[in-house]
């Protein structure tokens, strides 16, 4: 199966309202056709030599590769974190007409 133009991207945020705020200027700009805020995550990772446990929202945000790299600028010119999690997940199926959503929702 050949590789599709739409794609995940998570990020995780400290609280809220940052995740609030993101989602809407993601939307706002058309970098993204729909961002789901999932509230309630603990992470636990090492940072600078000690073992971290922090509360975090989590972004799911649908977009296309193409709307990726500016999406990427977006989010690391306003997430307070030092080292945001922006990862890109690519997709390999999904309901046709949902995807072909996204497309629409990005023009």
């Amino acid at each position: 199966m050949s590789e599709l133009s739409q794609c995940l991207v998570l990020c995780t945020c400290p609280d809220t309202d940052t995740a609030r705020q993101l989602a809407d200027r993601l939307v706002a700009e058309r970098l993204a056709a729909c961002v789901n805020i999932v509230p309630g995550l603990e992470s636990v990772y090492e940072w600078q030599g000690k073992v971290e446990r922090d509360g975090e929202v989590l972004l799911i945000i649908k977009t296309r590769q193409d709307r990726y790299g500016q999406l990427e600028e977006t989010l690391q010119q306003h997430h307070p974190y030092e080292l945001p999690e922006i990862l890109r997940v690519s997709l390999d199926g999904g309901l046709q007409d949902y995807l072909q959503w996204i497309d629409n929702a990005l023009e």
